[in-house]
């Protein structure tokens, strides 16, 4: 940063070292700029991980370790059946997310999903609960958890039509 002075008719810059503030408000400033430029990428191409390899591990009778929850969950559909589809309709979640193509149906497709998957909450709410409502056993965990999937769903279906994040300030 430079700032002119004036001495009687001579003009000189006097050179003067951002301070400490200044340098992180300008860290802080390009992290910012980052994060709104790569996280819809990074959201998505994490969640098409996610879902592509969860949904194959289900395609693998007895090797997903959420395989004992839907069983329990879900017993009134036969296995044999239900899991392959499932498998695939987690694959093509995490394919949609991946790809970016048919942003629209892939949210449609994990909302959907989802509902599934948080279901155990009230047909099987002792897999849930140690105590209810706030003791968790490991797979009410996991159930639990999907509610950051939902959240960044609704995220990128907020940028379907074009939007995007911002690092912006919005002007009140």
């Amino acid at each position: 940063m430079s700032i002119l002075s004036t001495n009687t008719t001579e003009m000189k810059a006097i050179v003067v070292k951002p301070n400490l503030i200044e340098r992180l408000e300008a860290l802080d400033q390009m992290a910012t700029q980052m994060a709104a430029r790569y996280g819809l990428t990074l959201l998505s191409i994490s969640m098409g991980i996610v879902f592509l390899w969860f949904g194959a591990l289900k395609l693998d009778m007895g090797l997903s370790p959420a395989e004992p929850l839907i069983r329990e969950t879900i017993s009134f559909l036969p296995m044999k059946f239900f899991l392959p589809v499932l498998a695939v309709w987690e694959m093509v979640i995490g394919l949609g997310f991946l790809t970016g193509k048919f942003k629209r149906a892939t949210i449609l497709l994990l909302l959907a999903q989802m509902g599934g998957a948080m279901s155990p909450i009230i047909l099987a709410p002792d897999r849930i609960f140690n105590t209810f409502p706030y003791s968790f056993t490991l797979e009410g965990q996991y159930v639990v958890k999907d509610i950051i999937l939902i959240s960044v769903g609704i995220v990128i279906w907020a940028t379907v039509r074009g939007g995007g994040l911002s690092s912006k300030p919005v002007k009140k």
